[in-house]
């Protein structure tokens, strides 16, 4: 049976991406993703669970989204999980899974966000393709 990693998740950033320089020039962006979910319980109560997830992207994708996202952005991830596991400063094991970005897409619109950032981003700043690595056309960007 072939193993099968994949994960796609839309949510919003929980903080600004933070970008850093790999030997060689390349890049990597780290950022937290949250993804909310509400439903109604057997007993009427609205009930709601927020699904924390840290990111990492690397080359172009780093790139993009450290220019245009920041923090509250909604975005689209694809990729794969990677499980990490370390020791804290107390000798306690800790672990977590984390997004290898392959793939993004912004979600809403150019007019979702801080409305000073918009006046200040001209309409041909925004990246060609919507969807880095799907190869989409500018025509099919969804704002």
């Amino acid at each position: 049976m072939p193993n099968f990693n994949r994960i796609i998740m839309a949510g919003h950033l929980t903080r600004d991406p933070e970008l850093k320089e790999l030997d060689g020039g390349k890049h990597l962006t780290n950022f937290g993703l949250a993804c909310n979910r509400t439903w109604t319980d057997s007993q009427g109560n609205k009930q709601e669970e927020v699904c924390f997830v840290d990111c990492t992207a690397f080359g172009k994708t780093a790139e993009i989204i450290m220019r245009y996202c920041q923090k509250g952005k909604p975005i689209l991830v694809e990729g794969r999980l990677k499980f990490e596991q370390w020791q804290d400063d107390a000798g306690n094991k800790k672990s977590k899974h984390r997004i290898v970005v392959e793939r993004m897409q912004f979600l809403g619109s150019k007019s979702d966000g801080d409305q000073q950032n918009q006046q200040s981003q001209a309409a041909d700043d925004y990246p060609a393709p919507a969807s880095v690595g799907s190869g989409a056309a500018y025509e099919d960007v969804p704002f």
